[in-house]
């Protein structure tokens, strides 16, 4: 809003802080939070048609552990794609990197402190593989990553000679099914009830309060300059939502077994990675290769590189994914991370990423895998077959890409 000083008649700028009513904005922010408002949409469906046991404790619990590799994964597909690659290998990573594990822990008799983090550079190795293809000798990216799944997956069966490995011990099993110990044991007698888990309850919280206290600073240092922010009206809502939400998580953890530790190595890595896309110089150039390559290049980023380190992460990322899904499994089998590469990238299609690069948020990718995720849930609760799932959610994965399209042209 621009005023004139009547003792000087110069023209001042005031900061302009809402423009739009809550409708517009929506209208305007539509890919930003469509995807969030069909989350809730179908939690609440599945939780009706399912008589209220979607949200049970137990069966919360089982979505974190069931789709924690998923969500992991995702972090690391959206970058590839916000860079312009995909990554059609993943799946077969996940296998491979299992079946290493067993066979160091099982058959070499390695230790777990040394098994995980030689699995980890193995992950890293394969994705700096791919990506020296993809990155230095320009080959496209589907052609290299088709040919990964295939090399690692026939790697899968050699490595176990057709057969299951396992168990493996209860340290290594942690790394997916264990729980963290409750350290505030005095939590339980505030609220008169012996089983629950003082800290996950606090942990909910305090993440609960962070997220409405770091709301509320974006909004003020976005009004300081002058730019335009969402409703009032819309924002409390919006924070009312999610703090809500994170409260009721915590709640209904803290009346079963506590926090998982997957839950806690996702929630750390959601966090670093959200940083890192939203906060920083690199982050800021891989979303400007996928965008404008050519623009990108003569702004003097490398492109190579960053392409490079998009891969090399991703294979990191897979490799972890692995050991958390042979560890939830107690055995490695050959036929173990068959079709996760289409879960994750459907995950981040769905949670909002372009099909063109450029475009995509953390948080979206963590929704459209909790999308999916809940989607299995619910319908295995339901009892659908295996063969009407994968129609579904092919049809969502299309009608994503279809909103995706539209929003585009719009």
């Amino acid at each position: 809003m621009t005023t004139t000083d009547p003792n000087t008649g110069v023209a001042n700028e005031r900061p302009q802080t809402e423009t739009t009513g809550i409708g517009a904005y929506l209208g305007s922010h539509l890919r930003e939070y469509g995807m969030l408002f069909a989350l809730i949409a179908i939690m609440a469906f599945f939780q009706f048609v399912t008589d209220g046991t979607l949200l049970r404790p137990v069966n919360i619990t089982n979505l974190f552990l069931q789709n924690s590799y998923i969500i992991i994964m995702a972090l690391g597909m959206l970058l590839v794609i916000v860079a312009g690659h995909i990554d059609l290998s993943v799946g077969s990573v996940v296998g491979f990197v299992g079946a290493l594990a067993a066979v160091m822990m099982v058959n070499w008799g390695w230790p777990v402190w040394l098994t995980i983090p030689a699995c980890l550079l193995v992950g890293i190795a394969i994705g700096a593989a791919q990506g020296y293809w993809v990155a230095y000798w320009r080959i496209p990216s589907f052609i290299v990553t088709l040919a990964g799944m295939l090399v690692f997956r026939g790697a899968s069966l050699w490595l176990l000679e057709g057969q299951s490995v396992g168990p493996f011990e209860r340290s290594f099993q942690a790394l997916s099914t264990g729980f963290v110990p409750d350290l505030l044991p005095f939590v339980k007698s505030v609220f008169g009830m012996e089983r629950l888990n003082g800290l996950a309850l606090v942990v909910g919280l305090l993440i609960a309060l962070a997220i409405v206290w770091n709301g509320l600073r974006s909004r003020r240092q976005a009004a300081a300059y002058g730019m335009d922010t969402e409703p009032f009206g819309f924002f409390v809502m919006r924070n009312a939502l999610v703090a809500g939400a994170i409260v009721f998580v915590a709640w209904k953890l803290a009346t079963f077994r506590g926090l998982p530790n997957v839950l806690i190595t996702m929630g750390v890595l959601i966090v670093i990675y959200a940083f890192l896309t939203e906060n920083t110089t690199l982050g800021r150039r891989i979303y400007a290769v996928g965008g404008n390559l050519k623009a990108a290049k003569l702004s003097g980023i490398k492109a190579e590189r960053l392409t490079f380190l998009t891969f090399v992460n991703m294979g990191m990322l897979a490799a972890l994914a692995g050991l958390i899904f042979a560890a939830r499994l107690n055995t490695a089998t050959p036929k173990a991370g068959a079709s996760f590469e289409l879960d994750v990238i459907a995950a981040v299609f769905i949670g909002g990423a372009s099909m063109s690069g450029g475009v995509g948020r953390i948080v979206g990718a963590v929704v459209g895998a909790f999308i999916m995720g809940v989607m299995n849930n619910g319908m295995s609760i339901l009892g659908i077959g295996i063969d009407y799932q994968q129609v579904i959610k092919g049809l969502v994965l299309l009608a994503a890409v279809i909103f995706d399209v539209y929003n585009k042209n719009k």
